[in-house]
């Protein structure tokens, strides 16, 4: 019979393997979430779409159902079927933080290089905006004026990683509360001498 030393050991060693292979997974699934980003956005920019608000909130469905698909397939594939709400919480933010990065390099490639009118157009949209909201003319002006400060391709992408980390953490917090599974207490019983 092994001594409850070596079993701690093995079970040890076990959790700084699956400490690596969070980072490992969480990457290949930050890449597939950062590719699905970028498809959905590209897709909506040929359809002219991509100023439209109801797209970015269609593109956290797709966040979520990624995080979702991911965390389950490290649960199961690589947890053996086990995750805390920790574990999941963890695996989930460091996932968005490498989707983050991609999407934060396309958008800057896309701002200055596919679109790079992407800012105008984005400041007419704000302007149109303001005019609905009744904004006066001198109002509209300071509002562009401030907005105008945070609208280059650089900030931008630099502003969304910290957006999309943040974003992946409330997610996170809701989806591993459903996709947590403990594992099942183990019970030592001593040998009595």
């Amino acid at each position: 019979m092994q001594s409850n030393a070596l079993i701690y050991n093995q079970i040890f060693n076990i959790m700084e393997e699956n400490k690596s292979s969070m980072w490992k997974n969480a990457l290949n699934w930050g890449v597939i979430m950062g590719i699905v980003l970028i498809i959905y956005y590209l897709l909506m920019f040929f359809l002219e779409l991509n100023l439209q608000k109801w797209v970015g909130y269609v593109s956290y469905v797709f966040l979520i159902a990624v995080l979702i698909v991911a965390t389950i397939n490290y649960r199961d594939k690589t947890l053996g079927g086990v995750i805390t709400y920790g574990q999941a919480l963890g695996f989930g933010v460091i996932l968005m933080l490498f989707a983050s990065i991609i999407y934060a390099i396309f958008f800057y490639i896309f701002a200055v290089y596919i679109d790079p009118e992407f800012i105008n157009k984005t400041l007419a949209m704000v302007e149109e905006e303001y005019t609905k909201a009744g904004l006066t003319d001198e109002q509209i002006e300071a509002a562009l004026g401030m907005v105008k400060k945070f609208m280059s391709p650089i900030l931008i992408s630099l502003i969304s990683i910290p957006t999309y980390v943040f974003m992946g953490l409330i997610f996170s917090l809701v989806t591993s509360a459903f996709l947590k599974k403990n594992a099942p207490e183990i019970h030592f019983n001593e040998e009595q001498s």
